[in-house]
């Protein structure tokens, strides 16, 4: 599985973008060169590095790296692999990278550099990432949130609907209203997981919720995910979550005095009175997997979409302020899902136009998850077209 109007970095005659740098001090916008061919390109990705020369691995991110949310919690990870390998691994992470043209230059420049293992870590990088990897067979590309891959390029992501329906159990005990808001950015199955999942979390301890979406066609704007919280405080709303990426949900929440469970990261700087919990992503251990694979020559093209039982979801930051049986519940849904005894789609699941989906018993498949199109029960309207 993310943009700012202001952050858009504009490309003027040749390759000058703004680059900010986290991590080492190497992701200097290049000087120009020569034109070359795929074959150059492919010869000097794959010149090998000195037996005693760390390996170089790269992270472009989409939005600000110090900003809690989806870049901040990939961060948090690429920090705590510079604090475990140390000078075994050389890291250069580049954030504000727009999902355009943009992003195959700096993606090409990486592999240039001799970057041998390469993290995307937004959908919208997917056309960039393949057509670079096809110059550079030799360097490792792995993307997050997409679904093409090739031999040298995986795609990995997490269950963020396991973590949704926790979620959603906190919401559904909290609320008073019996009405929960969403904010959302695309209706592609990844979000709509979420909805749906979070939905039926909440109705498993509070059958009257209904969930009211508000959709800003954007992973990142934070102008739109204000306005899109103002509105569901308006609608009644006394509980609400989001599927963007900016903190603006969270401050928005914080002004209004309205409980938010906030997502990517826990927003509690952003939200320091009225966080409820944070639906998390835990990169640290699949990332180590990573460079593990990476440096011992084992790496293959093996795409993951792991959750809790690959520790990559969870609830943090509980509010003292949440009810303890939604509490413990969630902590015990969590506990049989790791050991991949509950899933939060088992039937029966009907939609909210009355179309049974799923049927009592059964559980989806994850062909069923991945082409998802409906709203479940208790969500209020339509998807958007």
């Amino acid at each position: 599985m993310q943009k700012r109007t202001a952050l858009k970095l504009a490309l003027a005659g040749a390759f000058s973008m703004m680059l900010s740098a986290c991590g080492k001090e190497e992701a200097k916008a290049p000087a120009a060169e020569p034109k070359k061919d795929a074959a150059d390109a492919t010869k000097n990705a794959s010149a090998a590095p000195a037996a005693d020369a760390p390996l170089k691995v790269a992270f472009i991110y989409v939005s600000p790296a110090n900003e809690e949310g989806w870049s901040s919690q990939h961060d948090l990870a690429r920090k705590a692999l510079e604090a475990k390998y140390g000078s075994k691994i050389q890291i250069t992470c580049l954030e504000n990278i727009p999902e355009n043209a943009d992003a195959e230059r700096v993606l090409r420049d990486l592999a240039k550099q001799g970057n041998k293992l390469i993290f995307a870590t937004s959908f919208g990088y997917m056309n960039s990432v393949m057509k670079v990897a096809k110059e550079f067979p030799d360097v490792h590309f792995e993307h997050c949130t997409g679904y093409q891959s090739a031999a040298n390029v995986l795609n990995y992501t997490a269950r963020f609907y396991e973590a949704r329906y926790m979620a959603g159990i906190l919401a559904g005990a909290t609320t008073k209203t019996n009405i929960l808001g969403y904010v959302a950015a695309f209706p592609i199955p990844e979000v709509l997981q979420g909805i749906n999942a979070f939905t039926r979390g909440a109705q498993s301890v509070n059958p009257n919720i209904e969930v009211r979406v508000v959709w800003t066609s954007s992973w990142y704007d934070p102008g739109k995910e204000s306005d899109a919280t103002k509105s569901l405080i308006g609608q009644k709303c006394d509980v609400i979550t989001h599927h963007t990426n900016s903190t603006a949900v969270a401050a928005a929440c914080e002004e209004a005095k309205v409980p938010v469970i906030s997502y990517n990261s826990a927003m509690k700087k952003a939200a320091p009175t009225m966080l409820l919990a944070g639906v998390v992503h835990l990169w640290d251990e699949y990332y180590s997997k990573r460079i593990d694979a990476q440096l011992a020559g084992t790496w293959k093209p093996e795409n993951l979409w792991g959750g809790a039982p690959e520790h990559m979801i969870d609830v943090v930051e509980v509010s003292d302020k949440a009810p303890k049986e939604a509490v413990a519940k969630m902590r015990e849904i969590y506990n049989a899902m790791e050991k991949r005894e509950f899933h939060p789609f088992t039937g029966p699941v009907v939609t909210n136009e009355g179309k049974e989906v799923v049927a009592a018993g059964q559980t989806p498949t994850d062909k069923d998850l991945l082409s998802m199109n409906w709203l479940v029960k208790g969500v209020a309207g339509k998807l958007p077209q």
